[in-house]
């Protein structure tokens, strides 16, 4: 018999096991939570899934606060999987290159693995060499992505939403400060996800929060995204260097395989004959979007004709990293059972920019005592 762990008004149900919904549950939106494996150290995981009463669908576990599965349909009204990633919360902690995760205490790279703040220099553990120039990557060995994040399923505005904290201790992966953070998955009757950051903390420290869906709107494990069309809102970017960290400028794109102001194919330019191309081995920069008022608006759309599937991302974060998936090389094995060749998924990842504590020009990222940081990013479908 199935247990109801809660029911928290009309349209929220919380199963145990996962499995169907009873036939008298009430329509509307609907909550259920079931194992999602153990990790080799004993901890158990867990799965949600947040459905609207259309049947759009996430499924998020409390390991790395990841987006396991998005259910969203076709222009023939089809539900399919849109975002890479494994079966069972080991197999993220044994392979994924950041699968769905929630990324912090810094998304993206800090050069060498320090900064300088109010005349302290701090030293974080550096995970990634590019070129073969250290960095602190994705908030260092143990990120956001590998921890379990407590987690509250509930309804904001009548939507099915989860509710993830989790605490980083004083010097965590190098950080100074303790720093509590909140992020809540909200489902939308319009068939978006919608992503809310919050954080405080004890010492002032860098913070740069962001998701890592790895998507293919063909479906996950169909081939690759080359065919996608990608429109940035962006007429700047952030160049690197061979390490893939940024000089300080702040370039426009007219001109450049990088300028995505107008709707291409992420195939047309991936491997032009381009320094900044070549550096990344494809798309792999930070934009800087147009808007920079930390408003909500439009920063990206994606179009896959064959299935009409069409993304828009919006936030209020100032850049977004644009990468088409030139690390995966086949050996990965995905949900489908099938393995995940290059440029077969793309993030479009919502941020401040990149090493931004060692560019005084850039945008703070610096978080101190007595503020709160607040972010939304929304990825949200349709069909054209």
């Amino acid at each position: 018999m199935k247990k109801i762990l809660q029911l928290v008004g009309a349209g929220l149900v919380v199963l145990a096991d996962g499995s169907a919904l009873p036939a008298a549950a009430p329509a509307g939106p609907i909550i259920t939570m079931k194992s999602f494996g153990q990790l080799p150290d004993g901890r158990q995981t867990h799965l949600f899934t947040l459905q609207n009463a259309g049947g759009f669908r996430a499924d998020i576990t409390d390991f790395g606060g990841i987006v396991v599965n998005l259910f969203v349909p076709d222009k023939n009204g089809q539900l399919a999987d849109v975002s890479l990633g494994f079966d069972n919360a080991a197999q993220y902690l044994a392979q994924s290159p950041y699968f769905g995760a929630l990324i912090g205490r810094y998304g993206n790279r800090i050069a060498l693995g320090k900064f300088t703040l109010d005349g302290l220099t701090y030293s974080l553990v550096t995970n990634n060499s590019p070129g073969g120039l250290p960095c602190s990557l994705h908030g260092g060995t143990v990120g956001f992505d590998k921890v379990i994040w407590e987690a509250r399923p509930g309804i904001i505005a009548g939507n099915p939403a989860l509710n993830f904290g989790y605490v980083s201790r004083d010097g965590e992966e190098g950080y100074p400060g303790k720093l509590t953070v909140e992020v809540t998955y909200t489902v939308t009757p319009d068939n978006a996800l919608r992503i809310d950051y919050k954080a405080t903390t004890t010492k002032a420290t860098p913070v740069n929060l962001t998701s890592h869906i790895y998507f293919n709107l063909h479906g996950e494990g169909v081939g690759t995204i080359l065919d996608h069309v990608l429109m940035i809102r962006a007429a700047r970017t952030t160049p690197v260097n061979v390490g893939l960290i940024p000089t300080g400028e702040i370039a426009p794109v007219a001109g450049t395989p990088l300028d995505f102001t107008s709707p291409h194919r992420i195939g047309e330019r991936v491997d032009a004959a381009n320094e900044q191309i070549k550096f990344g081995g494809g798309y792999d920069h930070n934009w800087v979007l147009d808007n920079q008022n930390g408003s909500l608006a439009l920063a990206a759309t994606v179009h896959e004709p064959p299935s009409g599937r069409f993304m828009e991302v919006l936030t209020t974060e100032p850049g977004l990293q644009f990468y088409c998936g030139n690390f995966l090389d086949g050996s990965i094995t995905g949900k489908s059972g099938k393995k995940y060749p290059r440029r077969s998924g793309f993030c479009l990842e919502s941020q401040h920019y990149p090493d931004s504590p060692n560019h005084p020009n850039f945008p703070s990222t610096i978080l101190r005592p007595g503020g709160t940081l607040k972010s939304t990013t929304i990825y949200r479908f349709s069909t054209k």
